[in-house]
């Protein structure tokens, strides 16, 4: 291979590398140090750049990690350039769509669904994808009053056949189309959708986010609401809608370790000394779940966490850079071997569960500590960097350490180095990096971690473009046998 197609692999796996940072950690909202405007334009370029440039990774990467916002976006460009793939590309295409809807909340599949019908995508494929998906929901039935809009939007587009008479498709038909004309249903909750409008005991029985409407309908009192509506919220509706004196009553160690830290950080610190034990036992054993085999065998591990000022995220994003520290903090303890652990705030605090957004960003001097042997003189197997990489106390210390780090005291790379990163830097089109040769992946939910260290390593430049396509097409292959064996 000669000097130029050696160059012309590197820039390919560069441009990959940073869409798929990107996928990961962009979602087109406000970050601390930029708007949602620049967070959109940035992203509609990249998606068109890699969409037309590398067609193949752009489908591959909904085998990854990537955000839901990030999915949706690829799935709807896929669909509409669909005569821009060749008929092997197609068929490929459609299976990682397929298998990515099905993982896909379904109010985000029935929103993306509306985008589809207004861009007026309506060829056999696109027609076909839709009507599978609805065809494999549990209960059409429930989606039909939860997601009312979405349903009949989707059944509108892809001419859903709603036979007369009995049956559940033809009540469906029945409650989108032709409100009224069934004097009762069969189906439970359709038949509690019709009650609910004059009977206030049916209220109870829709799905909350429904009977919140009908209760306002109703009159009802807000405390008496919520005591009926109680059996039937989910997980995520207790936790949101009870208050700041009240426990929620759902068990916490059930929950997905980035959301918990969310919770957590979410609470005075009133509440988190008092609830200490119930809420440190809650993360460790979600971090526990969240590493699975990989528990224990990471070796010895120090982390740099950052807590400054920054990771108070956005209005829209509150705490979130802050709430993966948190929870990488618990899972990187669980992926270290017992006792070779040792988590360092950029604050200096030495409490994880009363972290708070505070001061500056002395990356560089954490780093330094980080790098100091434990116990018995060794380095650390493992440095990982979780920060939005604004070092700032002094600024650029952090990428000069590690950089002499790497140069003069450590070229044999016995001490693995990773910085992921949980904010996307629209002006640079990336996550935000600490030094060259520091590999950087960026991270939504502190679950991926292990996942994305293997990401990183083919950012430190030593590797081109054919083992991340090679990496690439086994995660593609692992993503669709799961999704055979499971239907």
């Amino acid at each position: 291979m000669n000097t130029s197609e050696t160059l012309a692999d590197l820039v390919a796996a560069e441009d990959v590398l940073l869409f798929v940072n990107a996928a990961i950690t962009a979602t087109g909202q406000r970050e601390f140090r930029s708007d949602a405007v620049g967070q959109r334009l940035s992203l509609d370029f990249l998606h068109a750049y890699v969409r037309v440039n590398y067609r193949r990774v752009y489908a591959s990467s909904l085998a990854l990690d990537i955000n839901d916002h990030n999915a949706v976006r690829i799935v709807l460009g896929l669909l509409e350039t669909a005569g821009e793939a060749s008929a092997e590309e197609r068929r490929t295409e459609g299976r990682l769509i397929a298998a990515r809807l099905a993982l896909l909340p379904p109010q985000r599949v029935y929103r993306l669904f509306g985008e589809v019908r207004r861009a007026g995508i309506n060829n056999r494929r696109t027609r076909a994808i839709m009507r599978d998906w609805l065809a494999a929901r549990p209960d059409l039935g429930h989606d039909a009053v939860k997601y009312r809009g979405g349903v009949k939007t989707a059944a509108r587009h892809i001419h859903l056949r709603c036979p007369e008479g009995a049956g559940p498709l033809a009540e469906v038909g029945a409650f989108l189309f032709l409100p009224g004309r069934l004097p009762r249903y069969e189906h439970r909750l359709l038949d509690a959708w019709r009650r609910a409008h004059y009977e206030q005991g049916a209220v109870a029985e829709l799905p909350f986010t429904v009977a919140e409407g009908f209760a306002a309908r109703h009159g009802m009192k807000r405390e008496v609401f919520l005591k009926r509506a109680a059996p039937r919220m989910t997980r995520l509706e207790r936790l949101r809608t009870h208050s700041v004196t009240q426990r929620p009553e759902t068990d916490l160690t059930v929950m997905p370790l980035t959301r918990l830290a969310l919770y957590v950080l979410s609470l005075p610190f009133e509440q988190r000394a008092a609830r200490r034990t119930e809420l440190t036992g809650a993360l460790r054993t979600a971090a526990r779940r969240a590493a699975g085999g990989h528990a224990g065998s990471w070796g010895r591990v120090h982390a740099v966490l950052d807590d400054s000022f920054s990771s108070s995220g956005s209005g829209q994003k509150r705490r979130r850079p802050l709430a993966v520290a948190l929870a990488g903090h618990h899972l990187l303890e669980a992926l270290a071997a017992p006792g070779a652990y040792r988590g360092l705030w950029t604050s200096g605090r030495g409490d994880a569960l009363l972290v708070r957004p505070w001061g500056p960003t002395p990356l560089g001097m954490r780093v330094l500590d980080a790098l100091e042997p434990g116990p018995g003189g060794a380095a650390p197997d493992r440095l990982v960097i979780v920060s939005d990489g604004w070092d700032n106390a002094p600024a650029g210390l952090a990428g000069e350490v590690l950089r002499v780090w790497r140069k003069r005291l450590d070229p044999g790379r016995r001490t693995a180095v990773v910085h992921v990163n949980p904010v996307y830097d629209a002006d640079g089109f990336d996550v935000r990096r600490l030094a060259a040769g520091v590999p950087t992946a960026g991270i939504r939910d502190a679950e991926d971690l292990p996942a994305l260290v293997e990401i990183a390593r083919f950012a430190e430049g030593r590797t081109g473009a054919a083992e991340l396509h090679a990496y690439l097409d086994r995660r593609v292959a692992l993503f669709l046998g799961e999704k055979e064996t499971v239907s």
